[in-house]
């Protein structure tokens, strides 16, 4: 699966068997999961039904009380991928691939399972699979998902086995593999080291298009259409003509078996059918360049939609990333042991070493330190966190050694629902891909049947030829094979993701490529976005006539050098583009949460937070209010001081980019609002917001982000 057309086909098939309710189709998690009655459908039909789709099925018994997607931090192995697949307008399937199905053996003979399926590519893959599934006995509610891969559905085992369930999508020509066990709480019901979800999600990092199963078919049958024009051009016509058939045949063949995989599911009218008799028929007028050109391209487009599609996946892939595979879980000795990220439980403790990710959403109970929060909100400078503070799975903690009681579970965790936000916005299809979608449901039957009425009626009718007016009928064909239709869409939504990647837009797929151009609102991120991304020194100033500028950044330079702190490299390239000599210190070391010390000319020395300047009692009223102007400017201001006396104050700032001003001018002048939703704190917001005369909401996490947006819409 790897496209809302597979899901929709895999939707669609097994909706239609008795039984069957509630199914979920998740392209991005290749899974599949339904209700069912199993005295009406067993599992087997279930699978069977997908199985004629085209769509390899596993199934694997899951624990009681299933009723959520498995945890998605891991890949699922699966089948050979030597399968063939059905799909309709369905490009880049990946053979190597598989979709699984899981289920939860509930109370009673109703089940929701989940496969992972191999090989969707679109919406068109999801509706042959729905369909091959749905109308299996005991099978509801089948949800296809294109993104994740995976036909979801309910099952009455009863009635349908899960075999019966995998047979119908494999017969469409895709593969289908069991996911691990779902529990009640979403997560995988099967136990798996960090080792081997580390190698799972290894083994399922997509592959070059090429190594692909339709991309092993576009080079075949390029290089066969090539070799054909070669020859026509320095030999025979004869000769050319039967590379061209050979050229036809060698891409055709696949695209056919999935084609009366599909009408044996009961979906003669897919695209496949019409590609196979349009191009049979081409051939059986003498056309045979023009059939394996029409074969050729329409091979083409399904590799740009699996192409599209595994960027999508990648970008799945890379935000479960961030949260660790393993953790350090304490005991009720303290003793620590590594575990599965996965399987930690709400209230265990777990220790976050200096380097390490927090691998759960928790409350810091022991310790001090600064926070990297900047994979989860993009907050380019690390926060001090302390007793009884709430940390983000994902972030990195900087300086000491953290104890942290768990308050999420892995599947409820800011980057998991950082995740389903990012699924969500990835299945949602252009509204030029649904038209074309219910466009094509009338289309083609209405064109087979057009032709079958000009190969008949002006032979019966009116006396005509039989031979001229079939000649006829199957030109019609050739000529109604709808390639532009095929090919357009994926072609034009993938070249808009590339441009976008280009100049540093990642845009969520083709719905909301067409929605731009409708858009009375953007709303803006701070950091990265509207901003440079890190932070620069803004302003330098001297606590004593003593000292000037140049003293005050050379002792920070000479404490800072060697860190990789973000406001500790902002110190040392301020010191480098204002040319100031500094010599490192030495005997360096990290005040958690707080600063760096260290012994500069035999003078210990230091850069903190206010917060730590007036614990050591040498801040005066008057630096007090230094400091209150430069943060109210949204600037984060450290004290510089040696042996006890101050030597000045820095600010710091990630400044607004350059093109920024110009952009947010021009939106303004095409009657567009412009809104910056951030994580950093109101006063920092205002200071980047009021130059660059646009609104602002401060504070925000990712899902927040969404609800505001969700609220000015």
């Amino acid at each position: 699966m790897d496209c809302p057309s597979c899901a929709g086909k895999i939707r669609g098939a097994v909706e239609r068997l008795k039984g069957v309710s509630d199914v979920q189709v998740s392209v991005m998690k290749e899974t599949l999961r339904l209700g069912l009655d199993t005295r009406q459908t067993s599992m087997e039909q279930v699978e069977k039904t997908v199985k004629r789709l085209g769509y390899g099925v596993q199934f694997k018994p899951a624990a009681a009380g299933q009723d959520s997607d498995p945890d998605e931090s891991h890949s699922h192995g699966g089948c050979d991928g030597s399968h063939a697949h059905d799909h309709d307008h369905c490009h880049g399937h990946d053979h190597d691939r598989d979709v699984t199905m899981a289920t939860a053996e509930e109370a009673d003979t109703e089940g929701t399972l989940s496969w992972k399926v191999g090989g969707m590519d679109c919406a068109s893959c999801a509706a042959k699979i729905r369909g091959g599934v749905e109308n299996l006995p005991g099978v509801s509610d089948v949800k296809v998902s294109v993104m994740n891969e995976t036909l979801t559905l309910k099952l009455n085992e009863q009635q349908t086995s899960p075999d019966s369930v995998e047979k119908s999508v494999k017969r469409l020509g895709y593969s289908v593999t069991p996911r691990g066990a779902i529990t009640g709480n979403g997560s995988n019901g099967a136990s798996t080291t960090a080792d081997e979800g580390a190698a799972e999600a290894v083994s399922a990092s997509p592959k070059r298009w090429f190594l692909h199963g339709k991309g092993r078919l576009v080079v075949m049958t390029g290089a066969v259409l090539l070799a054909a024009v070669a020859v026509r051009l320095v030999a025979s016509e004869s000769l050319a003509y039967w590379g061209f058939i050979l050229a036809c045949l060698v891409g055709l063949v696949p695209v056919a078996k999935r084609a009366f995989s599909a009408a044996r599911a009961g979906m003669p009218f897919t695209i496949e059918m019409l590609m196979t008799i349009a191009a049979g028929g081409a051939l059986f007028i003498g056309a045979a360049e023009e059939a394996a050109l029409v074969v050729f391209l329409f091979a083409v487009g399904e590799v740009l939609e699996g192409v599209a599609a595994d960027r999508a996946r990648s970008s799945i892939r890379a935000l479960g990333d961030l949260v660790p595979k393993s953790a350090l879980v304490e005991d009720a000795q303290r003793a620590t042991r590594k575990v599965n990220a996965a399987n930690l439980k709400i209230g265990q403790i777990v220790v976050a070493r200096p380097g390490d990710r927090i691998p759960a959403d928790g409350q810091i109970i022991e310790g001090t330190s600064s926070i990297d929060e900047s994979p989860v909100t993009g907050e380019s400078v690390p926060k001090s966190k302390t007793l009884d503070e709430s940390v983000f799975a994902g972030s990195i903690n900087n300086d000491a050694v953290l104890r942290i009681r768990v308050t999420k579970a892995p599947e409820d965790n800011t980057i998991a629902r950082i995740i389903r936000l990012v699924e969500e916005a990835q299945e949602a299809r252009a509204p030029t891909e649904r038209f074309i979608d219910r466009f094509s449901r009338v289309y083609m039957p209405a064109v087979v049947g057009t032709a079958l009425l000009v190969a008949i009626i002006p032979p019966l009718l009116f006396g005509g030829a039989w031979g001229e007016w079939t000649y006829r009928a199957l030109a019609l064909l050739l000529i109604g094979c709808p390639c532009a239709l095929v090919i357009s869409v994926p072609a034009s939504i993938a070249s808009s993701l590339s441009t976008g990647a280009r100049r540093g837009l990642l845009l969520k797929g083709g719905a909301v490529i067409e929605s731009t151009a409708k858009a009375s609102l953007v709303t803006f991120d701070k950091t990265g976005t509207l901003t440079a991304g890190k932070p620069v020194v803004t302003d330098v100033q001297a606590a004593a006539d003593d000292h000037d500028e140049a003293d005050v950044v050379a002792l920070a330079a000479s404490v800072e050098a060697g860190s990789s702190h973000p406001l500790a490299e902002a110190v040392l390239n301020h010191a480098e583009s204002r040319h100031i000599a500094f010599s490192q210190g030495s005997d360096a070391r990290v005040i958690a949460g707080h600063g760096v010390e260290a012994s500069v000319n035999g003078h210990r020395s230091y850069v903190g937070s206010p917060r730590y300047a007036e614990d050591q009692g040498v801040l005066t009223e008057a630096l007090k209010t230094r400091i209150a102007a430069l943060e109210e400017q949204g600037k984060t201001a450290v004290v510089v001081f040696r042996d006890g006396v101050i030597v000045g104050l820095i600010a710091m700032r990630d400044e607004p980019r350059t093109d920024a001003i110009d952009g947010i001018k021009d939106l303004q002048a095409l009657g567009i609002r412009s809104v910056m939703l951030t994580g950093d704190n109101p006063r920092t917001a205002k200071a980047i917001a009021d130059p660059l005369g646009i609104e602002f909401q401060a504070g925000l996490l990712p899902d927040d982000k969404v609800t505001a947006i969700k609220g000015m819409v």
